[in-house]
């Protein structure tokens, strides 16, 4: 299956390789094609995307060791299972979103996340 036709970008890659390569290393490769893609809309939108759901997982990451290390110095260490719980949570939904978003901007898709892409589109 050939992927629709998505336009030019200024990168010269391919709109869905670029879309892809946005999601490639969360919120860095996004913020990397946000600012270096000024025509395709397609891909500044993936890639502000990945910028917002990237950017707030890795956030969420910090948080719960924040948590982890206040549990820890006030002695509350059966609070540690549940951060453990929560960070195991937080991986794993990561990790699906990043392989489901890969696919989907690969495939030409324009596969949009809650609030994620509410933001992206405005941006874009």
């Amino acid at each position: 299956m050939e992927p629709k036709d998505l336009g030019k970008t200024s990168t010269g890659l391919q709109p869905n390789v670029a879309a892809l390569l946005s999601y490639a290393a969360g919120w860095i490769t996004g913020l990397i094609f946000f600012l270096t893609e000024k025509e395709n809309k397609f891909v500044r939108f993936h890639a502000l995307q990945s910028i917002v759901v990237f950017g707030a997982s890795s956030v969420l990451g910090i948080v719960l060791s924040a948590l982890v290390s206040f549990a820890i110095a006030i002695h509350a260490h059966f609070l540690l299972p549940l951060f453990g719980l929560a960070s195991t949570l937080l991986w794993l939904a990561t990790l699906a979103l990043w392989i489901l978003l890969m696919i989907k901007a690969y495939q030409g898709e324009k596969f949009k996340l809650p609030i994620a892409a509410d933001i992206a589109e405005k941006n874009s």
